[in-house]
């Protein structure tokens, strides 16, 4: 073991974070319910006991629903500062679809409008 350590230091240091990440992991609870997760895993094929791997994909999850109503919201306040017509505090943001479909073609997800007939 000594030997490994002398010869890769770092990845000796990365699995030391990784199981700590893991332990902390234990305590951590995803706002994503595990019954949500559990459900959409077993859907997709997914199988594993581990309730550490299972909560780290719901923080995957939620990492990435975050990053898309990041930039929504993004997209709302680009499209709000054009409208300059209400002033200071009266300004309510509103999310509206263009801002999501705009934040989730980003990702490669393609969201159109029903057409009305």
């Amino acid at each position: 073991m000594s030997e490994r350590t002398s010869k890769f230091p770092d990845a000796d240091k990365s699995e030391k974070s990784l199981a700590e990440f893991l332990v902390k992991m234990d305590d951590y609870s995803p706002i994503i319910p595990d019954a949500v997760t559990d459900y959409y895993l077993n859907r997709a094929g997914f199988e594993c006991d581990d309730a550490r791997v299972k909560r780290l994909l719901a923080l995957a999850a939620q990492k990435y629903i975050a990053d898309i109503a990041t930039d929504a919201f993004q997209y709302c306040k680009v499209r709000q500062s054009g409208n300059r017509s209400k002033v200071g505090k009266d300004r309510k943001t509103v999310l509206t679809m263009e801002d999501l479909s705009a934040a989730l073609a980003e990702y490669g997800i393609n969201v159109k409008k029903p057409e009305y007939y």
